[in-house]
């Protein structure tokens, strides 16, 4: 059973308006890759050039933020769900 991945809407015109995902990957790094590899052109909008996440977007493994765990060395089994979230800000 592969990794869930849970899209947001403006990310979906990468994945052809799927707002789900399965893919496969190791940890968070590796799932990148395997997103680009099955919808090309997403990566450059999650991770900047040094292959981190992008400031403006959350990412959670089975909801929690991987800012407390492990970054994009965060490990990921079958079956675990990764949520994308964009940050909203206002005032």
């Amino acid at each position: 059973m592969p990794v869930k991945v849970l899209v947001p809407t403006p990310l979906q015109k990468f994945t052809n308006n799927q707002a789900t995902l399965e893919c496969s990957g190791s940890n968070i790094a590796q799932l990148f890759d395997s997103l680009e590899e099955s919808c090309p052109g997403i990566k450059s909008r999650l991770c900047d050039e040094t292959g981190q996440p992008r400031r403006f977007l959350n990412l959670y493994v089975n909801s929690e933020d991987i800012r407390f765990l492990e970054g994009t060395d965060t490990a990921l089994k079958d079956g675990d769900e990764v949520s994308i979230v964009p940050a909203v800000a206002g005032g």
